[in-house]
């Protein structure tokens, strides 16, 4: 018979149950964070914005009782002093009842010039997996495109854009000239924003925020129907990880133009540097979390609200196996008996 360790019975799978009592848990994880950056919004300081939301975030992920490791963070262990790739969160129960071994992919605040600024579109966002369930992906550019559920397998990464395009107007029945595509505002993207004006389609430039602009790709009713070009590899394993839970669909090649990254690469395992990833291959999990609050007012979120007794927030909180996806408006109350609650 098999001797179990001391370090062995504290740990357990990450199973529905523990899904379910996660999620609410990263939902605090994420409120926080987008609370402490709020507090910084308009002041023009992108890494005191940046700053605040990881300590928020770090100090509250302490709390939850779980073995985690981040895989997707703010960088390597000596560039960034807190949330870097391989560092441990979380903590233990007090009675030693054993807790989840969890990887954790974060950006504590997606959008941290659009914090600085007080433009729309910042949030702070993580998503989690059983162990081995979300990729570790290189700190570099990823082709992306990202459809709803009703345009899977209607388009390619290498197809011509007004065939992408068309194919997505087929599936939705409507016209081309009445999809609106988002597209991140680079020099980069020229080729890219021509081609798509081109085949009459309207775009929506951002200056920041892919992660925020895929997700909401997959949700009816945002006005957003695609995302394309390219943005940060990382962010496109945690939209992975949300366009999973809602029955999207993702295609993504990582953009290897310089020798450290083929380096890179190579000591990370990945062997085809030209492979293009579906949502799957990104977030293979299959118990995934992904949680959001809003910074700033976007396309699915509020952002941070402050009254005179406490603070309101906007959510989204996801998984996978239990097929739930809940928007959520909450109100923190800061002040003593006699706090008012407003509606709406």
């Amino acid at each position: 018979m098999a001797i179990e360790t001391r370090a062995e019975s504290k740990v357990r799978t990450f199973g529905e149950n523990i899904e379910s009592d996660l999620a609410s848990r990263f939902l605090r994880v994420v409120e926080t964070a987008a609370i402490a950056s709020a507090r910084t919004m308009g002041q023009g300081e992108r890494k005191l914005s940046d700053q605040v939301a990881t300590e928020a975030m770090r100090s509250t992920m302490d709390s939850i009782p779980m073995h985690g490791t981040i895989v997707i963070g703010e960088g390597e262990r000596d560039q960034a002093p807190m949330l870097y790739i391989g560092e441990r969160v979380g903590a233990e129960f007090p009675d030693g009842t054993e807790v989840p071994e969890v990887d954790i992919a974060v950006d504590p605040l997606e959008g941290t010039n659009l914090c600085a600024t007080g433009a729309p579109g910042a949030i702070t966002v993580l998503a989690a997996s059983e162990r081995g369930g979300l990729l570790h992906a290189p700190d570099c550019y990823m082709e992306k495109i990202v459809v709803g559920p009703s345009c899977k397998n209607a388009v390619e990464l290498d197809a011509p854009v007004a065939d992408n395009l068309k194919n997505i107007a087929r599936r939705l029945e409507r016209d081309v000239e009445d999809l609106v595509v988002i597209v991140l505002d680079r020099p980069r993207h020229e080729k890219l924003i021509a081609d798509i004006r081109a085949a009459g389609a309207r775009i929506r430039l951002i200056g920041d925020g892919d992660l925020s602009a895929g997700i909401a790709a997959s949700v009816i009713g945002t006005g957003v129907h695609a995302v394309m070009g390219s943005g940060g590899a990382p962010e496109g394993v945690i939209t992975a990880a949300a366009i999973r839970c809602l029955n999207g669909y993702m295609l993504g090649r990582l953009v290897i133009n310089k020798p450290e990254l083929e380096q890179r690469i190579a000591k990370m395992g990945i062997k085809d540097k030209k492979k293009i990833y579906t949502a799957e291959d990104l977030a293979p999990g299959k118990q995934l979390i992904f949680a959001a609050t809003g910074v700033t007012d976007g396309a699915l979120m509020r952002g941070v609200r402050f009254f005179g007794e406490g603070t309101r927030t906007s959510s989204v909180i996801m998984a996978l196996r239990t097929a739930k996806v809940r928007f959520i408006d909450s109100i923190h109350l800061e002040k003593g008996p006699d706090v008012k609650v407003k509606f709406a």
